[in-house]
């Protein structure tokens, strides 16, 4: 059977004091979220780039979004994508919410959903592509960040409880989503480990990154 992914990217707006707020102390407002900014786009153009452009791929990569209104989204990161408001609720609420809209409608397993977030800096269309390929023989596809999160998780089917009783934004997110994965009797692929860009101290993997190494040099300055 054919298998179609869909890529759902989880974006915030990067609104300076609200966007990256744990990078602050190293970057101030300003920098914290022009970084945001870059690694969001970034992400984006790895996502487009994944699907060959053309309008029957135009539906493929959706944008869930928050913190501004959909036409910011649209002026930001273009129009050529598809794009949904998240929810209220916590981060498990809100990828649930996703999951479940993206695979309600595929009972022949025909899709598969793969989100991920936008600070990823080593996220490639080589990885997106394995994510898609595992899933041909996997029940779930899971990117371990080296904090003890995820950066990526994908799916053919919905189960809402790898989003439920979670403690998110700890070390222990993976670990608590593989054990549940394994307990309802899912096939697991894993992809390579990747670092996100969360704390101060994550920010010297992207010492001599062309793409946010101003950035980083600015901050040190403050």
């Amino acid at each position: 059977m054919h298998l179609d992914s869909r890529l759902l990217i989880f974006s915030k707006y990067p609104v300076p004091g609200e966007a990256k707020t744990r990078l602050i102390p190293a970057l101030g407002p300003e920098g914290a979220a022009q970084l945001h900014r870059r690694m969001t786009e970034s992400v984006v153009n790895i996502a487009r780039s994944t699907y060959e452009a053309s309008p029957e791929n135009r539906d493929r990569v959706t944008v869930h979004y928050t913190g501004a209104q959909l036409r910011d989204f649209r002026a930001w990161l273009g129009p050529d994508l598809q794009y949904k408001a998240q929810p209220s609720g916590n981060l498990g609420q809100r990828m649930q919410n996703a999951f479940q809209t993206t695979l309600e409608h595929a009972a022949d397993h025909s899709i598969a959903a793969i989100g991920f977030g936008t600070d990823v800096p080593d996220l490639s269309s080589a990885i997106l592509q394995q994510a898609h390929a595992s899933l041909g023989n996997h029940d779930i596809v899971l990117g371990p960040a080296a904090d003890g999160g995820y950066y990526l998780i994908g799916l053919k089917s919905f189960y809402p409880e790898l989003f439920a009783d979670i403690d998110w934004g700890t070390e222990r997110v993976y670990g608590q989503t593989r054990e549940i994965a394994t307990h309802l009797g899912l096939r697991i692929a894993e992809l390579p480990m990747l670092s996100d860009i969360d704390r101060p101290e994550d920010l010297s993997t992207l010492t001599g990154d062309p793409r946010f190494c101003d950035i980083i040099e600015k901050g040190r300055k403050l």
